[in-house]
């Protein structure tokens, strides 16, 4: 009965003294893959700093010269407008092509479609008439001797 109980003891000893092993390894070295999972984070928070002032940087600019493109579109504008004062020969060109500047885009404006007066919807099939029989009747493609 000796030989068992050492047969037995001697593992379990081992197998408890390399669970305190492991973890006083574990607790004395938790440097190693917190310190990499650290560094990641780290990198990644600074990437998304980074990203954050472009976008902001790019939203600025862009409005800047949203900003920019306006002053310009009036200035044409008001040079068009005032070319057509002093170059037009008569008073109706001039009108003319004042009235053509102060429309939208420059455009006339364009009446609107009107939408169909039936509102009935699209089919997916070809109408037939009633005395037809339809694709799905035991008769349709058959020829009546």
């Amino acid at each position: 009965m000796e030989q068992t109980l050492t047969a037995w003891l001697l593992p379990a000893i081992t197998l408890v003294a390399g669970i305190a092993i492991g973890f006083l390894i574990a607790r004395l070295a938790p440097n190693a893959a917190p310190s990499r999972t650290q560094r990641q984070l780290d990198e990644m928070q600074a990437r998304f700093d980074t990203y954050q002032s472009e976008v902001v940087t790019h939203f600025n600019t862009t409005a800047n010269l949203v900003k920019k493109l306006t002053q310009s579109y009036q200035e044409v504008q008001e040079h068009m407008s005032e070319g057509a004062s002093r170059l037009a020969l008569d008073e109706l060109t001039r009108q003319r092509l004042l009235a053509s500047l102060h429309t939208e885009d420059g455009l006339e404006k364009r009446e609107r479609l009107t939408p169909p007066k039936n509102n009935e919807m699209p089919k997916d099939y070809a109408p037939k008439s009633a005395d037809v029989p339809g694709m799905l009747d035991e008769n349709y493609g058959l020829k009546n001797k």
